[in-house]
């Protein structure tokens, strides 16, 4: 109970000296503030870019590997290696669907390049040509606004349909329903069968189809060779069955298709198995080098704030000297004057912390209403804030307290 006691009058105490030496508060509390809006709001800002980066590509899926000409990861200047490597194509997809017994779904795409597409007088200009198999639609989970994908019949046969992005059914067609109409493109007429959702506002979004056009794989062959060094991109997914580790799978794959292409024992792959976890592992390094920075220039801004509180402890202590003989006097123990300068300090550090916290919220706030990306304030993060305003009110006040409780009452009281 005294303890207690002796906490709450230092309290009362704390916020009297603040309330009465107003400006001088405001001061100390500024440097504390300005350090935590520093280290706290940088770790805010990198938390909700990392959260909208990251969530754009769990979209790619942690379960897949992609066959593709280059690796996603660092080729480390040997790009002259990769670009003689052939695109994968359509025969890889078959003999994996054939022959992989780890895999549980996989799909094939080409994308041709860009086109023309027309309805009437509205045309569209630069937008994406896709051949997608059959898979395609089910491996990326891709949703439609209206209509459907193609039947397994009109993927066989060829047929001239087409699904749409967003972007392109509104340019194309504003208000008037796409589903069944014609559509022009490379000289021949398409059936509109399907447009597909928009995709959001995500910082980096990897399976954007909003421009898109989508095709068959059979129809795509009668448009473009589809083996050229001309072709933007092609690319092999495969998806792991239930219960098999990414590892199984990329080394069952990398078997198939080192046979398939025939290739002698000592040759290197002449394609990339990649998956998500490599750009992951790049991110990782950006994303701690960020906070690092944040962490490097709250740290000097606290620096400030805890010279500029010790500051106002230090004169505390001056004007209160005659105040703290007498107390020692009538029997105050060091710990009791020791706690009281020390709380005087983390509260002046707390409230200035807060305040940090408030700005920081009240600018995330008007950030993520002005401009198209979520910005959050973590239950996490204010809690740091919190910590680090208490560390620093027991940093910057430690040896002002220490110096007030070594005081001899007789010489305090004669100042």
């Amino acid at each position: 109970m005294i303890v207690l006691r002796i906490i709450y009058e230092a309290i009362a105490q704390a916020w009297q000296q603040l309330y009465s030496n107003r400006l001088r508060s405001l001061l100390s509390l500024l440097g504390i503030s300005i350090g935590i809006f520093c280290i706290i709001g940088v770790l805010s800002a990198v938390d909700s870019l990392e959260d909208n980066i990251r969530g754009s590509l769990d979209k790619l899926g942690s379960d897949v590997v992609y066959v593709k000409k280059w690796p996603w990861a660092d080729v480390s200047g040997a790009w002259w290696h990769y670009i003689k490597r052939p695109n994968p194509d359509h025969s890889d997809y078959e003999v994996i669907n054939e022959k992989a017994k780890t895999v549980d779904l996989a799909s094939f795409h080409v994308v041709i390049g860009y086109k023309s597409v027309r309805f009437k007088s509205n045309t569209v200009e630069n937008a994406v040509l896709i051949g997608s198999s059959l898979e395609f639609v089910e491996m990326f989970q891709i949703d439609f606004e209206k209509g459907r994908y193609f039947s397994p019949a009109e993927y066989h046969y060829g047929s001239n349909k087409m699904v749409i992005g967003a972007v392109v059914a509104e340019e194309l067609f504003g208000e008037i329903d796409p589903i069944g109409r014609t559509i022009k493109m490379m000289g021949r007429k398409y059936e509109v069968i399907g447009v597909i959702e928009k995709s959001g506002d995500a910082l980096l979004n990897p399976l954007d189809f909003d421009d898109c056009l989508l095709v068959s794989y059979n129809n795509a062959r009668g448009l473009a060779n589809l083996k050229a060094r001309q072709i933007f991109d092609t690319s092999v997914n495969a998806k792991a069955a239930e219960g098999v580790s990414m590892q199984q799978m990329k080394d069952e794959i990398r078997g198939i298709l080192r046979a398939h292409h025939r290739l002698p024992p000592r040759a290197d792959d002449d394609f990339a198995l990649n998956e998500l976890s490599m750009i992951s592992s790049v991110f990782d390094s950006f994303f701690g080098i960020l906070n690092l920075v944040g962490i490097v220039i709250g740290l000097f801004a606290m620096l400030v704030g805890i010279v500029s509180v010790a500051n106002i402890m230090f004169v505390s202590v001056k004007e209160r000297t005659n105040l703290i003989g007498v107390k020692k006097a009538l029997g105050a123990k060091r710990i009791v004057i020791l706690l009281e300068f020390l709380i005087e300090s983390v509260v002046l550090c707390f409230i200035g912390g807060l305040a940090g916290l408030g700005l920081i919220y009240a600018i995330i706030t008007m950030l993520s209403n002005i401009i198209d990306f979520d910005m959050y304030l973590s239950f996490g993060n204010m809690v740091l804030g919190v910590v680090v305003s208490v560390l620093v009110g027991v940093a910057s006040g430690l040896i002002p307290a220490i110096q007030a409780s070594r005081m001899d009452p007789v010489e305090a009281m004669r100042q």
